[in-house]
């Protein structure tokens, strides 16, 4: 029987090191030139670090350590040669002048990245700009701690978005906690949402999209739409939202859509487990969405919604009417369900409201059913 020695031992726990250490890669910022003073820009010396990943053959973390790293606009580009980390320790925040982000319609982009994961640290993007993947071909796992900016997952497959807090001013304009658009098998949960728009706004070609665990208020709700704004616009289906809380914000469960022909449709959607808190329009489907009327005045919308189910909502309006089925004309929804729902307004029964709508009531109702 062969007789393992010091050396023999210590031989091989230096090869399992090495091939522990030599199969992932390591980026620091720091070592590309980025200064964590919050001041000076680390634009650069983030792109460094990142074309570094990108083309190492290996797997590779990038790692931002603490501390406050300034950051303009910034393109995160593949494809790149295997997966890449990125984790978190820091804060990285925005220009304080919004304008310094040019016209690029975001802050933080991933574009054309596969296998990526973030996690942890915080984002501040003060209102200014939104952090995107798009045009990702595999998975976009992110988890993250505390962020300030609109968070866009776009034209991506495989996303997990986890324990992420994003806040914006609740009168901040146009500040979606997270959109999702164009991507499938996307994944939110545990997340909390204090915002000045949509907690979690939901675009055409959006697929198997599953939300669970989600604070949301202030803020527009969780919202699917709007939608109908182009002729031609992918559909959405497979969307669940489950366990889910909103306190004072200005909807709770939502699908708009602009009161514009269209070929587009929402199918197959499940709300469950949600709680309302002094929620102004805890439940509302709008297709006659047409602010200033212009550009849909004296229209309907051609979106076809349809089997929708709400089940298991409770807790307080701030509105009177509770439930607003507002469906078009030319295009009533189809299929709704209502079970177990119990509303309150001023600690009385709430109201309910249905136009242009088919469905089934079934369980507890308060308010009693439109349907």
């Amino acid at each position: 029987m062969a007789k393992l020695t010091f050396s023999s031992v210590f031989l091989f726990l230096f090869f399992i090191s090495f091939f522990v250490q030599s199969s992932n890669a390591d980026y620091n910022v720091i070592s590309f030139g980025a200064k964590p003073d919050g001041k000076t820009e680390a634009t650069q010396a983030f792109l460094k670090a990142w074309q570094s990943a990108c083309n190492s053959a290996i797997a590779s973390t990038i790692y931002i350590p603490k501390g406050r790293f300034l950051l303009k606009a910034t393109v995160f580009r593949g494809p790149c040669k295997n997966r890449i980390t990125v984790k978190i320790d820091g804060t990285l925040v925005a220009p304080t002048d919004y304008r310094a982000l040019g016209n690029s319609g975001y802050w933080i982009l991933f574009i054309k990245v596969d296998r990526l994961a973030v996690y942890g640290g915080t984002l501040d993007a003060k209102g200014a700009g939104f952090w995107a993947c798009r045009n990702s071909g595999k998975s976009c796992p992110v988890g993250a701690r505390s962020i300030t900016f609109n968070w866009a997952v776009n034209s991506c497959n495989n996303v997990v978005v986890q324990n992420v807090k994003l806040i914006a001013p609740d009168l901040s304009p146009n500040t979606d906690g997270i959109h999702v658009q164009t991507s499938t098998g996307v994944t939110i949960k545990g997340s909390t949402m204090q915002t000045g728009d949509d907690c979690i706004s939901i675009g055409p070609g959006t697929n198997n999209l599953l939300m669970s665990n989600i604070k949301c208020g202030p803020g527009h709700g969780v919202s699917i739409g709007s939608l109908a704004r182009e002729l031609n616009e992918a559909g959405v289906q497979n969307v669940t939202l489950t366990n889910a809380a909103f306190t004072g914000s200005d909807n709770g469960l939502r699908i708009k859509s602009w009161a514009r022909p269209s070929k587009g449709f929402v199918r197959n959607i499940l709300f469950q487990n949600i709680v309302m808190r002094n929620v102004e329009n805890p439940i509302i489907i709008d297709q006659n969405y047409c602010p200033q009327n212009q550009g849909c005045p004296l229209q309907s919308s051609g979106l076809k919604i349809s089997e929708v189910t709400y089940r298991n909502t409770q807790g307080t309006s701030a509105t009177a009417e509770a439930v607003t089925f507002d469906c078009s004309p030319s295009s009533p929804c189809r299929g709704i369900k209502l079970q177990d729902i119990k509303l309150t307004y001023n600690k009385r029964a709430a109201t309910s409201s249905c136009k242009n709508i088919g469905g089934t009531s079934s369980g507890v109702l308060v308010p009693e059913s439109c349907l």
